[in-house]
């Protein structure tokens, strides 16, 4: 039986910290005071792959993060939620995720690429650079203002992102096929994944989505030590995230940090510019996203109540 009590003061019992993307979701369960408990992990929770599938999916890394704390299930009353989810910049899909809230004591709102820069940097002044399946750039500098470059949303943006390198893959593949472009080993890893005729090609891009473009990046990287090809691509890649970080700090005096799967591999290819400036993050996405549930925080950010 659930037995979570609300505090006498009225705050939530526990405080959940959710990074959530086009990948999956991770949920960080901290107790009133913000102690850590547990993780839990979960499908993808990205707004642009739908709203029901996101809150099914952060609902459900949440349970596993109280089953990893040993721990019944709290009921929503009880826990206050802050949330970085890839797709909140489109206010619709934002506004409709708020009205599907099942009831949170407190629930703020903010970008997967926020949260990520709130943990990376603790809050202070900094530059990030998010490249997973998508990709995207924020920054804040040091007269409190934010920006966010980039991030614009596949297939029409998100460039040097797991998902465009994948669709890069498939159009230099499809100019291989033609004749257009060498047959390397980049282009014949594609055929051995999607399938070497034609119209396997057409069929497989017709019903191909952004996680499915996403999936053909790790061929890239496998194969760009024995593929010019790929090897180019990669560099292009990095140079796309290296601009973003121009556009932030055209000053160039923010620190730096590179996150996200396909954004780490590719840390190593940016500028040596930028590699002065670079740091580890303090702490990961989901401690930003509980930095959101400060008071000091959740004022910039979305908060429904």
């Amino acid at each position: 039986m659930n037995r979570s009590t609300t505090s006498p003061h009225g705050a939530a019992r526990y405080r959940i910290g959710i990074d959530g993307g086009g990948s999956g979701t991770r949920a960080r369960l901290a107790d009133a005071e913000g102690r850590t408990l547990a993780l839990g992990e979960a499908g993808p929770s990205g707004l642009g792959q739908g709203v029901p599938q996101a809150w099914r999916h952060v609902r459900q890394a949440i349970a596993a993060a109280f089953a990893a704390a040993g721990l019944p299930v709290a009921d929503p009353g009880d826990c206050a939620l802050g949330l970085g989810l890839a797709g909140v910049h489109a206010p619709a899909l934002a506004t409709a995720f708020r009205q599907a809230d099942p009831g949170y004591a407190r629930l703020v709102l903010d970008t997967d690429a926020g949260t990520l820069l709130l943990g990376a940097h603790a809050g202070q002044p900094g530059v990030i650079v998010a490249a997973g399946t998508g990709s995207v750039g924020e920054a804040l500098r040091r007269d409190g203002q934010r920006v966010s470059v980039g991030g614009w949303g596949f297939p029409v943006g998100d460039e040097g992102s797991g998902a465009w390198l994948g669709l890069r893959a498939m159009q230099l593949s499809q100019q291989a096929m033609d004749g257009r472009g060498p047959q390397g080993a980049l282009a014949r890893a594609v055929w051995e994944r999607v399938g070497r005729q034609r119209d396997q090609l057409i069929d497989w891009c017709a019903q191909a989505g952004q996680q499915a473009y996403a999936s053909l990046a790790p061929l890239v990287f496998d194969h760009a030590a024995q593929d010019p090809v790929a090897w180019n691509l990669l560099d292009e890649a990095a140079q796309a995230l290296a601009r973003l970080v121009d556009a932030m700090d055209p000053a160039g005096d923010l620190p730096i940090v590179v996150g996200g799967s396909v954004g780490q591999r590719l840390a190593p290819r940016l500028p040596a510019r930028l590699h002065t400036r670079s740091m580890p993050a303090r702490a990961d996405a989901t401690e930003g996203a509980l930095h959101l549930l400060r008071p000091s925080a959740s004022a910039a950010a979305g908060e429904s109540a």
